[in-house]
């Protein structure tokens, strides 16, 4: 609950969500952007997963989705537990985008991937 109410007041979600009714703390939490993320991709079929850390920016292959970072960003007061990340993925054999939003690493269900055959989900931020 604590992450969705940290996206709404940093405008990383819209309220259209149906969440518009969560309260936030007084005073808006100090957000900071992080200058990569570690991802995990997992590959359903094949039963195998990897970590991927992606520099804002830069792509890479989970199978033939091509998967792009765009920002990743985190909450000044706790940069290990909360990363949000703004991800891309293209399936290349279509040229066809899958997903594109903000991936909230405490609460992955709540803006997914789509995908029959493989799984992708934010980690952390690369504060270092």
């Amino acid at each position: 609950m604590r992450a969705l109410a940290f996206a709404l007041a940093c405008g990383l979600l819209p309220l259209s969500l149906g969440a518009q009714d969560i309260a936030v703390p007084g005073q808006q939490e100090r957000v900071l952007s992080a200058g990569g993320a570690v991802l995990r991709g997992l590959d359903k079929v094949a039963g195998t997963s990897r970590d991927i850390r992606l520099m804002n920016g830069q792509t890479d292959m989970i199978g033939h989705l091509q998967v792009l970072l765009r920002e990743c960003r985190y909450p000044d007061d706790n940069p290990t537990g909360e990363a949000y990340a703004w991800i891309e993925v293209t399936d290349t054999r279509a040229n066809v985008p899958l997903f594109a939003g903000w991936m909230i690493a405490s609460s992955p269900a709540l803006s997914a991937l789509d995908h029959a055959r493989y799984d992708l989900w934010v980690l952390s931020c690369i504060t270092s």
